[in-house]
């Protein structure tokens, strides 16, 4: 599809030939002859195939260099046919000595890399001009194939990828956050990234196998390498450190960061408030990289400008008043993912069923619904998630060998759901946010105060005490005044004001609770 490899991306692999010369190749001689040597001495006898093998430089430019180390005195060919690619050198006296001064200053030995001025040039061809994207309908069609409703935040997401900006996406636990974002990279096209980049006879590393994936269709320059859109995912061990790139003595590389290693694709910052370092320190890391779509690398001291070309994405349990107004101009666009319906939730749990390749009654799909479903209906009323569909199939499955059964039947669904530790903890009223003091106290001022109790406390809402047309109430800490004002205006409950309650506001509540405890049992 011309999607992945369009006349643009034909015109660098026209480009990215294999270079054959010295000139070709853009960088010193004296580097290419000390990377040489370097592997030579490492392995005191080796083919020049192997040298081959592990730089990617053209015969014809080992060849060159290889001659000139001989004549030097510092290697010599010591066995081999009259093809090139056969003959053996091994390392002098004198080349070991000069290779203890080499190594000592760099002891890098790999891949070549290209040169700075090239890296620059090729990357300047690809990202200029972007965004927009036009995604074909079936790459979005592709893209979200196992993606069960949320049909409002896959609009998000797509419009996020085709203008390249930023994404902020919160929500209850289990709703999906991280699955969602991790889409995002699959609407995006593929890049041409260097493997090493070279400056100033140091080595930055660019490709990291981790993150980057390669495309079956390659440069015939190997030291790039074309990949899908980077999806670059931190989380709450995520701290400013690993925000910046940093020297590895032994690889002799300056390994660079998830700043730049999400070039071209998302960088998902998951878990947001979580992290040990202050979250604020890391997004105000990221406000410069975000907005100029380059980050600055230190190589002995002296700044390089590299590319940052990412798109942010921003996920979190908590309210959306963790960033600030600066941080949210470079996520403009965001997602509440709210608790899933019920016939979704068991549509996740049927796929996930078939994902493990599982064999199954029915009949387990109405039980599953039913752990839902809201007591006055005759269900249990636990809250629903997405992660609650992944788990319980998992489980089964569990359950269903360790019981020796052939398939999944009620039975089997049951010992899973007594098995998943928030189940049973819902099911026994105990609340773990509570438990954790993650929590949050509001003050709900209406002139509806019983239907706003019924509706709030359908909504899970804990200690729900009046106060003078008001009602004080604890709610999970990922509840925001948003969230509350919109689910009562579903049930037509008109909010005049919601405030949330500070320390001092509590002892007042805690008050309140005690003089209503002795008021009941007068």
């Amino acid at each position: 599809m011309s999607y992945y490899h369009d006349s643009k991306m034909e015109h660098i692999f026209e480009v990215l030939k294999q270079p054959k010369t010295l000139e070709e190749i853009q960088l010193s001689e004296s580097f290419v002859n000390d990377l040489i040597l370097k592997i030579i001495t490492s392995y005191g006898t080796v083919k020049t195939s192997t040298l081959f093998d592990i730089t990617y430089i053209h015969w014809d430019i080992l060849e060159r260099c290889l001659s000139k180390l001989e004549k030097e005195g510092l290697c010599a060919p010591v066995s081999g046919s009259f093809l090139f690619s056969s003959v053996q050198y091994s390392i002098s006296k004198k080349g070991r000595e000069k290779n203890r001064g080499i190594s000592e200053e760099n002891p890098y030995i790999g891949v070549a890399p290209v040169s700075y001025d090239n890296y620059e040039e090729i990357m300047e061809a690809q990202l200029k001009g972007r965004y927009p994207i036009e995604i074909p309908p079936e790459v979005i069609e592709s893209t979200f194939k196992d993606v069960v409703g949320v049909e409002y935040a896959k609009e998000s997401l797509i419009e996020s990828c085709i203008i390249g900006k930023g994404i902020f996406i919160y929500g209850p636990p289990g709703t999906g956050k991280t699955f969602l974002t991790g889409k995002m990279s699959d609407l995006l096209p593929p890049i041409i990234i260097p493997k090493f980049v070279e400056f100033g006879g140091k080595v930055i590393q660019i490709y990291d196998q981790d993150f980057h994936k390669m495309c079956p269709e390659q440069p015939e320059d190997t030291r790039w390498v074309k990949i899908h859109a980077p999806f670059v995912l931190t989380g709450a061990e995520l701290n400013l450190n690993k925000l910046e790139t940093n020297y590895d003595p032994n690889k002799g590389v300056y390994e660079t960061s998830p700043i730049i290693k999400a070039n071209g694709g998302i960088l998902l910052i998951d878990d947001l408030g979580r992290q040990r370092d202050d979250h604020e320190l890391i997004l105000n890391r990221l406000i410069v990289p975000m907005e100029n779509k380059r980050d600055v690398v230190y190589v002995r001291g002296i700044p390089v400008i590299v590319h940052s070309n990412f798109i942010p994405a921003f996920s979190t349990n908590l309210d959306i008043s963790i960033m600030d107004e600066a941080h949210l101009r470079r996520a403009p666009l965001h997602i509440f993912l709210k608790n899933p319906d019920i016939i979704e939730l068991a549509q996740v749990f049927k796929m996930n069923l078939d994902y493990l390749k599982e064999r199954y009654d029915e009949n387990i799909f109405e039980r599953f619904m039913k752990v839902y479903i809201k007591c006055i209906d005759g269900g249990e009323g636990l809250k629903p998630t997405f992660a609650h569909a992944r788990d319980v199939a998992q489980i089964c499955q569990a359950v269903r060998i360790n019981r020796g059964k052939d398939i999944i039947d009620i039975e089997v669904l049951e010992g899973a759901l007594e098995r998943h530790v928030l189940i049973v903890l819902q099911r026994m009223k105990i609340n773990i946010a509570q438990i954790t003091r993650k929590t949050r106290s509001f003050r709900v001022k209406t002139a509806q105060i019983e239907q706003a109790q019924k509706a709030l406390t359908e909504f899970g809402a804990s200690k729900i005490t009046n106060e003078a047309e008001a009602l004080i109430l604890d709610m999970d800490d990922n509840i925001t005044p948003v969230q509350l004002v919109e689910y009562l205006h579903k049930w037509d409950i008109m909010v005049d004001r919601i405030d949330l309650i500070a320390e001092s506001d509590k002892e007042l509540r805690s008050t309140i609770l005690e003089i209503h405890e002795n008021l009941d049992l007068h």
